[in-house]
């Protein structure tokens, strides 16, 4: 009987402990339950960002200094006022001025008007005398032409005939222009009718000496040297024409590059001497600095203008090589300031360069945007906070960040299944601060994932992004 008593003792024991066993499980999974804290995955748009900041610049900027010493003229700008490229800012002395730069003024006015007179067409005048030089120049040609024969071949009877009878009416038209300029031989030479008679006297005279020479070279007999003479005034006499000829062609060419480009130069060279006493904007700009006045005494390198390109505002931003190559030209970028409460401003991304910079092992980018709408509020200077727009899309899958865990060298998501956490691989797409977009994984819509799995199913836990 004890003994019966005593198994049925055990087994009574046995029945209580597993019914308590069954409670207690039961109990923590509700209490694990409850405990969780979980999110649906939900379907939505998704816009991707890459968050930076940086400060704003203008587009251009130029520290305008004086070149040279002086004295301070004129200063024609103040802070704020607008310039357009060329416009003159301020100028020096006339009386402060060095000899360098009085003498360039001086070599400036003459090098002008030397291109001036290069860059004119010819003149009729130029024209005509140049084709006067072709014209005496081939005379003189046919003239040792016909030298160079005559002592070269035997004259023929019928031409020392031709050559005599042209020596008497050379003779004696030269006697009647004799006698036709004698009653003017003493008159002043600047009358009209003895200047007249004066130079047809002067052409009867060549014409005459010049028939009787052909009639002697024709009677005459040739020499090696009287040969070598004639062929040397030939080829002398070919050469002239020849440079009339070059020259009427490049009067009618007008300057070669090479003389307009000497020309050029040397006007150049004089203005950027005289330039020195004066400064000039370089571009369109606002100025945002004024450090001369006038009666300043300045030296070169005095800072006299700070000139700033406001049309165009730009923003640097450093974003690291892992987010590098999903910033493209052209993307939209949202920027929000601390120093201008309650606006959002849009930009553009204008510059991605093609290789980074390493700072103390860390490879980063300087990205360049630019601000499509800003105002009077924005000024250089002011840190910026920079979102670079990398993607947009459309009802997608999505799962929060903070519920993205490694396991065994992949991202998962617990599901919550029958009151237990149950890992889920997952391949992402693009991201947000917040959200995800699931690519690939056994999830639906409505489905609720963990976002504080237990550490025992998290034991490689941690953002999905490393952060």
């Amino acid at each position: 009987m004890k003994k019966f008593l005593g198994w049925t003792l055990v087994i009574v024991l046995l029945v209580a402990a597993f019914v308590g066993y069954r409670q207690y499980r039961a109990r923590a999974a509700t209490e694990a339950q409850t405990a969780f804290q979980t999110e649906s995955v939900r379907r939505g748009p998704l816009t991707a960002t890459i968050g930076a900041t940086g400060s704003v610049r203008a587009n251009q900027t130029a520290i305008m200094t004086w070149q040279t010493s002086g004295t301070v003229a004129e200063v024609n700008v103040e802070v704020g006022d607008t310039v357009r490229k060329g416009d003159v800012l301020a100028t020096l002395e006339q009386t402060s001025l060095s000899q360098a730069i009085i003498m360039a003024q001086a070599d400036l006015v003459s090098a002008q008007k030397a291109l001036d007179e290069l860059l004119k067409p010819p003149s009729e005048l130029a024209i005509a005398q140049a084709q006067q030089a072709i014209a005496n120049a081939q005379k003189a040609v046919d003239q040792a032409q016909q030298r160079l024969d005559s002592l070269t071949s035997r004259a023929r009877q019928v031409d020392i005939d031709s050559a005599q009878a042209t020596v008497v009416m050379a003779r004696d038209k030269l006697k009647k222009a004799q006698e036709d300029f004698a009653p003017y031989a003493n008159k002043p030479e600047d009358n009209v009718q003895r200047a007249y008679f004066q130079s047809i006297l002067a052409q009867a005279q060549r014409e005459y000496d010049n028939a009787v020479a052909r009639l002697n070279n024709l009677l005459g007999t040739a020499n090696e040297t009287d040969l070598a003479v004639a062929q040397a005034n030939l080829e002398a006499a070919q050469a002239q024409l020849a440079d009339a000829r070059q020259n009427y062609e490049d009067l009618l060419a007008g300057p070669t590059e090479d003389d307009i480009a000497v020309a050029e130069a040397r006007v150049a060279a004089a203005q950027a001497t005289v330039n020195l006493a004066r400064i000039a904007a370089p571009f369109d700009a606002t100025v945002t600095a004024v450090e001369s006045k006038p009666g300043d005494q300045v030296n070169p390198g005095t800072m006299a203008f700070r000139l700033d390109d406001l049309s165009h505002l730009l923003v640097d931003v450093q974003i690291s090589e892992v987010d590098i190559n999903r910033v493209k030209v052209g993307q939209d970028v949202v920027l929000t300031f601390d120093a201008i409460l309650g606006k959002e401003y849009q930009g553009t991304v204008v510059e991605v360069p093609p290789v980074g910079q390493a700072v103390q092992g860390v490879v980063n980018f300087t990205v360049t945007v630019e601000l499509t709408n800003p105002d009077e509020d924005v000024k250089p200077g002011m840190t910026a906070a920079v979102n670079i727009v990398v993607s947009q899309l459309e009802d997608v899958l999505l799962v929060p960040n903070r519920a993205v865990r490694f396991l065994n060298g992949e991202r998962v998501v617990y599901v919550l299944e029958n009151g237990q956490p149950k890992p889920v691989p997952i391949t992402l797409g693009a991201s947000s601060e917040t959200v995800s977009q699931v690519l690939e994984g056994d999830l639906q819509e409505g489905d609720a994932i963990i976002l504080n799995p237990p550490a025992q199913f998290n034991q490689q836990g941690g953002p999905p992004f490393g952060r």
